[in-house]
């Protein structure tokens, strides 16, 4: 039997049919068109995008199944540089595929001794030095010489790229994977993310752009950002004052609070989920980066256990847990009666069953997986972002508010999306100020995944507002991405019509007045456009006027439309105060004003008319492309 054939029978014999169904159709879309049709001399990069936690992990194992069905036999898996999240996936390969000889960082001697026997998979960390130790591992070995290397990069938008770009210098990690790459003859090199937007934003020069994407959806049952963050707030997110998480280690007393009910909340849904068979339910506050407030938190919600326990026949108490139970009780009518639900609440609490774990980077991974069972409350920061995943996470408290906020970071610390939990019983308790920001991720995230759907993934446009950033400044190139500001006229100051009675005959139909028009004509009228100089790339406003069409296919523009203008040439915009005034007064469309000038030579024309446009994105987003 094929490697991909007991994968999958993996799957479906332990209980995920569907997920098995999905990872085939990601194999049969993927392994013909590049694995099978490789050429065995070149270096591809790929990119590989699922929603978070939605079994990205699943199909890149089908990947590398189907890859040694092809005849590969080296493959390399990386993870970031996380002790946790590198022992997660170790076992997990471990676990899920056992015809191959799986090593860890310091398996060289099970490496070697393989000697290719068997098709060999290393999981490691993208650390300088543990790259650096296995990038010499394989040169030495001289498998690789006449072999191609698969490489798996989960999570590539992290540590992978060269942070140290626009120093003209290439940062440690980004530099051994290279050179890992280069051991072998040719490679196949498959970066993993639910967050892409540094990878999509890399020049093709770099060697980091992806030549070709592939987007799975997820499978049957996923709960994701369509789900909880929505611009329309779901009964499932539940509004916390936005300053809570200073406020609240500044406060020694027990005063009501967000992070207070949300306990209440986990006790019910964990009583619920308990009663009806469940092994497992977990709760994660997520409150800041630094650890030493993990421990804060800790012990504060401690404090709120004992108070409910010793104060859990009083009445006040009762209304509390009424009031929640019958919220909950919205989205799951089929909950158990009030009274068992507080029979076991009282029973947990009395045994001591609801453990407060603290994750991060001080503890070790035995102490990381102790929520795969029982009623935790799991508190921690970074170690609980990217890749880490926490089995019915029903409850989740996140307060951790940035300075500068980058879209694809904040995505990753969403814990909540996934397959096992149970939305009726779910909860997140999330600051407005946070709200929103996801809303507006999930909504830029849905596009990236339309334009790559609707086959341009070599286009990908990405636009957010201007408080938002995609990603880390210093992975993209200052001197390959550019930028456009929403509610700013761009326009090029040395035009040029391609053919101007090809711009005539779209035009002519339109007098002098703003017009509400479909975005294709937009499109059609910036195609005829150029400019004798590098101010002005016709392709980069059609790019983000299709990404908008992508987003609503019949969203308009607006038209206007002006003619006989004897202005000088290189005169700034060229647009009169009354029109300037009315593009601005349009902020929710894009706009373009098409202005036919006479060309008089006295004006620094050539003596011909010409038609010149002046093209306004809408809202107050920032707009990225390269």
């Amino acid at each position: 039997m094929s490697y991909i054939d007991n994968y999958l029978n993996h799957l479906t014999e332990s209980g995920n049919p569907a997920l098995a169904d999905a990872v085939r159709d990601t194999v049969d879309k993927i392994t013909p068109a590049y694995i099978t049709t490789f050429s065995y001399k070149d270096h591809v990069v790929s990119l590989l995008e699922g929603n978070v936690q939605s079994g990205k992990t699943s199909h890149l194992f089908g990947l590398i199944c189907s890859a040694a069905d092809e005849g590969f036999k080296l493959f390399v898996l990386l993870t970031t540089d996380n002790n946790l999240l590198q022992q997660q996936t170790l076992y997990r390969v471990r676990k899920d595929l056992p015809d191959f000889c799986v090593c860890g960082e310091s398996d060289e001697y099970s490496f070697f001794t393989n000697n290719m026997k068997r098709p060999a998979i290393v999981v490691l960390k993208k650390n300088g030095q543990v790259l650096k130790r296995w990038k010499n591992n394989f040169s030495s070995s001289h498998f690789c010489e006449g072999n191609p290397l698969f490489i798996v990069d989960d999570e590539a938008d992290a540590a992978s790229l060269n942070t140290l770009i626009n120093r003209n210098k290439q940062s440690t990690v980004n530099k051994n994977l290279e050179e890992i790459k280069k051991t072998a003859s040719s490679s196949i090199y498959i970066q993993v993310t639910g967050t892409p937007q540094a990878l999509l934003l890399q020049s093709y020069q770099s060697g980091w752009r992806p030549y070709f994407t592939h987007y799975f959806s997820p499978g049957k049952g996923y709960i994701g950002g369509n789900e909880l963050f929505p611009y329309d707030r779901p009964p499932y997110v539940i509004l916390t004052d936005n300053e809570e998480a200073t406020e609240l280690l500044k406060d020694d007393e027990f005063a009501e609070n967000g992070l207070k009910k949300a306990v209440l909340y986990h006790l019910v849904s964990s009583a619920e989920i308990f009663l009806n068979g469940g092994t497992v339910s977990n709760f994660l506050i997520h409150p800041s980066v630094k650890t030493d407030q993990h421990q804060k938190f800790a012990e504060k919600v401690g404090d709120y256990l004992n108070e409910i326990f010793q104060s859990i026949d009083e009445p006040f108490v009762n209304e509390a847990f009424t009031a929640v139970y019958n919220d909950l009780a919205a989205t799951k009518p089929s909950i158990s009666p009030f009274d068992v639900i507080m029979e076991n609440i009282t029973l947990m609490l009395e045994t001591d069953g609801v453990n407060i774990l603290v994750i991060n980077s001080r503890n070790s991974f035995e102490d990381n997986v102790k929520y795969e069972s029982g009623v935790n409350i799991i508190v921690g920061g970074n170690s609980l972002g990217r890749g880490v995943t926490i089995p019915k996470l029903q409850t989740t408290y996140y307060c951790r508010v940035a300075k500068s906020p980058q879209a694809d970071t904040m995505w990753q610390h969403s814990r909540m999306f996934g397959y096992d939990r149970d939305l009726g019983l779910m909860r997140v308790f999330i600051p407005p100020v946070l709200y929103k920001l996801f809303a507006e991720i999930n909504a830029a995230n849905n596009s990236i995944i339309s334009q790559i759907e609707k086959g341009r993934p070599e286009e990908v446009n990405i636009h957010y507002p201007e408080k938002l950033r995609p990603t880390r400044k210093n992975v993209l190139d200052e001197g390959v991405v550019k930028t456009f500001t929403g509610g700013v006229n761009y326009f090029p100051f040395y035009p040029e019509n391609k053919d101007i009675s090809k711009l005539d005959s779209i035009l002519e139909r339109f007098g002098e007045d703003t017009y509400s028009v479909n975005l294709r004509l937009f499109e059609e009228i910036l195609e005829n456009i150029t400019s004798e100089s590098d101010d002005w790339e016709p392709e980069d406003f059609k790019g983000f006027i299709q990404t908008i069409r992508t987003e609503n296919p019949s969203a308009q523009g607006r038209l206007i439309v002006r003619r006989n203008r004897d202005i000088g040439k290189g005169t700034g915009t060229l647009l009169s105060p009354t029109d300037r005034a009315l593009g601005d007064s349009i902020t929710d469309e894009a706009v373009l004003t098409m202005y036919k000038i006479t060309g008089n030579k006295d004006k620094g024309w050539n003596g011909a008319q010409i038609w010149i446009p002046n093209v306004k994105l809408p809202g107050k987003e920032v707009y990225y492309c390269i």
